[in-house]
């Protein structure tokens, strides 16, 4: 039965691939942590995990990829699940959706990290009650996702709200930002890499005066949502978020930047949210591409 079927699950990330099998939200089975290294190899031993997990669990009727992008996110593309060009070293033009469907031979789903999470949000968890909805990520790279009525928006490609140009902090003036497009992007000011190249500590061991800085540039994004698509929920995750307190600090730079015009001021402490599925938003998110790639209900 559709209720038994067993999906492969891949939230392939900058830093790691989280690999896991499942047949629904509460049966998340055999979770594994992959280091994103080179592609042939790293990709050859997420293959040789779901080659390990049928030989355990039985078939797996579909797989769903939520990457990392930039990524041709349009199922109608022949690139469709291919890799644009990124940052992370040798993976520029990588055909992930395409080595998982050929080894395989099962539908695969595929979309971005980002987009999967603000799906899995919208369906079970954070943003199950809002229409506009966003997923932000802060960890190796800045992502955004976006889902409107509980589908997510892709357009000429897929939202990179990481690569907007904020406001600069007056006390951070001096840092060039360490994007290798854009320097002080957003993601060349905020992202983890950022933070220690500016600093040389993550921001969980640096002070309130730094932690103020990165807040003040993602409430700025958290503003820009509002007012660009009057979002409902937006849900910040990440491994910059570990950070005890960056969200509260990020819903008062918000609530200071809006000055009441968008929302009431207490509104924006409601909108901007922890993700209700924890650390499973992205693998969660790959499940129901899975579903969705193989015809059955999320």
């Amino acid at each position: 039965m559709v209720a038994d079927w067993l999906y492969g699950c891949i939230e392939a990330g900058g830093t790691k691939f989280v690999c896991a099998v499942a047949s629904t939200t509460s049966d998340i089975r055999e979770r594994v942590s992959i280091p994103t290294r080179d592609p042939a190899s790293t990709l050859a031993q997420v293959v040789d995990y779901f080659r390990r997990m049928e030989g355990e669990h039985g078939a797996i009727a579909g797989f769903g990829v939520a990457s990392f992008g930039p990524a041709v996110v349009n199922p109608a593309s022949p690139g469709w699940g291919r890799i644009l060009s990124t940052p992370k070293p040798g993976w520029s033009g990588i055909d992930t959706r395409g080595v998982i469907a050929e080894a395989f031979g099962v539908p695969v789903g595929f979309d971005t990290d980002v987009n999967s999470a603000v799906l899995a949000e919208a369906a079970w968890g954070a943003a199950k009650s809002a229409s506009s909805a966003a997923y932000i990520t802060v960890g190796t790279g800045i992502g955004a996702g976006i889902a409107i009525d509980g589908k997510a928006v892709h357009g000429m490609r897929h939202p990179e709200m990481g690569h907007i140009f904020p406001r600069r902090h007056p006390a951070d003036l001096a840092f060039a930002g360490s994007c290798p497009f854009h320097g002080d992007c957003l993601e060349g000011l905020t992202s983890g890499p950022a933070i220690e190249r500016r600093w040389a500590k993550p921001l969980s061991q640096l002070g309130g005066e730094e932690q103020d800085i990165i807040a003040f540039y993602l409430g700025q994004l958290a503003v820009t949502l509002i007012a660009t698509l009057s979002t409902e929920a937006i849900v910040f995750g990440g491994g910059v978020l570990h950070t005890q307190g960056l969200l509260d600090k990020i819903k008062t730079a918000a609530t200071l930047l809006n000055k009441s015009y968008c929302c009431d001021d207490g509104e924006i402490g409601m909108i901007i949210r922890a993700p209700g599925l924890g650390q499973n938003s992205g693998l969660l998110g790959a499940l129901l591409l899975a579903k969705l790639a193989r015809g059955s209900t999320p």
